[in-house]
């Protein structure tokens, strides 16, 4: 027997996107038809195309598409194929996942990491992995969702563990949040404080010396997905731990960090970003903990490995960033140049040292107009609005990067001011 009564999942899916389209929020998806660049050739509707600028894309050092890294890529599949077809403890494990691992801890600085196919699938492995019944997660509020979507799913697998939440970047909340659960009796266990190092959002940064400081006063592991720090911030990419002076031996003081990067206890992290813009995710940290993912994570235990070719541009991508620093340097300056531009034209855009620069403009839907406007303008940038950012602090989020000339950010800015 048949209906034609709507279903329940069919009307109220229908509903939402016809408020999201009436209100202007209903998101495009572009078609590239280039490789990701600071210059891009977009599909239009028609299915004619049109060159723009491209300033929405995490490629911070312009990697993407480099000979290098395609090339790496290529001769990966060759040698290997597309993947290990099962995961890694079942069928076994290729070099270059060996070697990118290896690439990654001495880039970051730690004794080890291991690889996911996403720093999605590394965040959500490493606390239910990780905790256990007693520990207590604290995390910043404005930290990234897989960081949010994690510590929601850790009780879920791990009973008993608590879950608390300090204002953004507010020391004083996050010491009042861990003088709180120190005089818990149910948190018996660790205690973890997590932060992004780059808020991605806002282009800030997080206080690690600070946090550091709170989290050694209540015994504390400090957990920091950096994921748009590596290759922007520091004097050689390293991330946001290098700009504070965290990174590297010299900085290890505080007891039982052996293996550790400095005064961070362990990393999440993407190689799709800065690391050559692929995909794929990692932890770095002491061995123990990259250990205890090898045997009890379930991402790690139930999921493929990175795919070879993914693994060979990235490991490339970072050795690039290793020999090449002049290119954080050129990121440094073409960043620089953007604000002072972008200020100069009378816009509102948010102070940091990052390669963010986000352009507050009220509305979700006008933030989605005037992404538009740019887009017939010839320069590609996003707008955000609710729910990834609290309604009325929509942003044209503006991502500088080290493949981008002066007259790129001239052209950027001479669009901005025709809106």
């Amino acid at each position: 027997m048949t209906t034609t009564a709507a279903r329940p999942f069919d009307s109220r899916t229908d509903d939402t996107l016809r408020t999201l389209a009436e209100g202007g929020q209903y998101k495009h998806l572009r078609m590239l038809a280039s490789p990701m660049d600071a210059e891009v050739r977009l599909r239009r509707d028609d299915g004619s195309h049109h060159d723009c600028l491209c300033f929405c894309s995490n490629n911070y050092l312009g990697l993407a598409n480099h000979p290098e890294v395609v090339e790496a890529g290529i001769e990966g599949l060759r040698k290997y194929g597309a993947g290990t077809a099962s995961v890694r403890f079942i069928c076994g494990t290729f070099e270059p996942h060996e070697q990118l691992e290896a690439t990654i801890a001495a880039y970051m600085g730690t004794e080890s990491s291991y690889t996911f196919v996403s720093c999605w699938n590394a965040t959500e492995a490493l606390f239910p992995t990780f905790c256990e019944a007693g520990d207590v997660i604290v995390s910043d509020e404005l930290n990234h969702a897989c960081i949010i979507d994690s510590m929601r799913l850790t009780p879920v697998i791990k009973k008993g563990v608590r879950k608390a939440v300090y204002k953004h970047s507010d020391m004083a909340s996050l010491r009042e949040v861990l003088k709180k659960c120190a005089a818990d009796p149910e948190i018996t266990g660790q205690i973890w404080v997590v932060t992004d190092g780059v808020f991605s959002m806002e282009g800030d940064i997080a206080d690690l010396p600070a946090i550091r400081g709170l989290c050694d006063a209540f015994g504390a592991l400090l957990v920091v997905d950096d994921s748009h720090g590596h290759g922007v911030m520091g004097e050689t990419g390293r991330g946001t731990h290098e700009h504070y002076g965290m990174a590297g031996t010299e900085a290890r003081r505080h007891e039982g960090t052996e293996g550790a990067a400095g005064r961070v206890d362990y990393f999440t992290g993407t190689l799709g970003k800065a690391l050559g813009g692929g995909a794929g995710g990692f932890i770095a940290g002491p061995k123990r903990g990259t250990e205890l993912v090898i045997q009890r994570g379930r991402p790690t235990l139930f999921s493929n490995a990175l795919p070879v070719t993914v693994a060979c541009s990235a490991n490339k991508a970072i050795e690039i960033v290793m020999r090449e620093p002049e290119r954080v340097a050129r990121l440094r300056t073409n960043t620089a140049y953007a604000r002072e531009r972008i200020k100069g034209a009378g816009f509102e855009v948010i102070e940091s040292p990052t390669a963010i620069c986000p352009i507050i403009v009220g509305e979700t839907a006008k933030a989605i107009a005037m992404s538009a406007r740019l887009l017939e303008l010839g320069v590609f940038v996003i707008g955000f609005g609710y729910p990834v950012v609290p309604e009325g602090v929509a942003r044209l989020r503006v991502q500088v990067s080290a493949a981008h000339t002066e007259a790129h950010i001239d052209a950027l800015v001479d669009a901005l001011k025709k809106l």
